[in-house]
């Protein structure tokens, strides 16, 4: 074979190994919008929150959020106001550094001494001391199968200094932060405060990925 046709041979070859490698891209990202716009939002999850509090006599003028599947370095979890349909403050939050979970990717359980943050939704109680951040903690009831040890774990919501009080994307939150405490910043937790001091009835504090 001559040289000119190796030549042309090999281009198109290459030619077809592009376009073969941007299909794929352009699949994989068409298949990961796909699944975003299938997850619920966070008007979705406000909504849902807003029945359930209604159901169970909690408060509904505000709910706290907590996504741990959106990034560590962003902010996460979302003080949602009710009556305004809107987020009334965010921030970053920590999650557990138990078992095999990493910066990126929590694992959750329910099992003392597990060290691991618990999806479900939570109860915020009464208002006490922590030596973390400003000095205020809240303790949390767990309401489901999958956090309701959270009391007896001592989980509760809390800031710490290291914190940042604004988000860190591409960096992540690092690990060592929380026990499996919701842990946010100290700026944040004295808005929290503020407002959980005057609240009534309780609020509920709702964490999912």
């Amino acid at each position: 074979m001559n040289p000119k046709r190796k030549r042309r041979i090999l281009r198109i070859l290459l030619v077809a190994v592009a376009s073969l490698a941007m299909a794929v891209v352009i699949l994989r990202c068409s298949n990961a919008r796909a699944h975003r716009n299938s997850l619920p939002t966070l008007h979705d999850r406000a909504t849902e929150a807003l029945g359930f509090c209604r159901a169970q006599g909690l408060n509904t003028d505000y709910c706290i959020l907590v996504d741990f599947g959106i990034h560590s370095g962003r902010n996460r979890l979302f003080v949602w106001d009710f009556a305004r349909d809107t987020i009334f403050c965010s921030s970053l939050c920590a999650h557990g550094y138990g078992m095999s979970s990493t910066t990126s990717v929590p694992v959750f359980s329910n099992e003392p001494g597990s060290y691991c943050s618990s999806q479900g939704r939570y109860r915020i109680g009464a208002r006490s001391y922590s030596k973390w951040g400003i000095n205020i903690h809240y303790k949390l009831h767990g309401l489901d199968a999958t956090n309701d040890n959270a009391f007896r774990r001592y989980v509760v919501l809390h800031s710490y200094g290291p914190v940042p009080e604004t988000e860190i994307f591409p960096l992540h939150l690092p690990l060592g932060y929380s026990q499996g405490c919701p842990v946010v910043s100290n700026e944040v937790m004295r808005r929290i405060d503020t407002l959980l001091q005057k609240a009534s009835p309780p609020l509920l504090l709702w964490i999912y990925r």
